[in-house]
């Protein structure tokens, strides 16, 4: 009987080491982050816009905020000017 090997069996095991997070736990955290640096431009422009949106920020603001951010995305995103990133969240 084979048992299926996390991909990520190494990075759980150094969690799991190095802080008070179990097993189960460090998986999640290692799911959670991967999911976090999966998702695509569009979709995290998307989701800033509408959190910046709900604290009250204008698109003045929050485009070039967001613009910012996605130079230092652990996975650059391509540059898009402000009038890309409104197309994105408005069509």
């Amino acid at each position: 009987m084979s048992t299926a090997r996390h991909p990520y069996e190494d990075l759980i095991a150094h969690l799991t080491r190095t802080s008070p997070l179990g097993p189960g736990e460090a998986a999640r955290v290692v799911a959670d982050v991967l999911s976090y640096f999966s998702e695509s431009t569009e979709e995290y422009v998307r989701r800033r816009h509408g959190e910046l949106k709900s604290k009250g920020f204008t698109n003045d603001e929050s485009f070039p905020r967001i613009a910012a951010e996605l130079r230092s995305r652990r996975v650059a995103a391509p540059e898009l000017s402000l009038r890309q990133l409104r197309r994105i969240v408005y069509g």
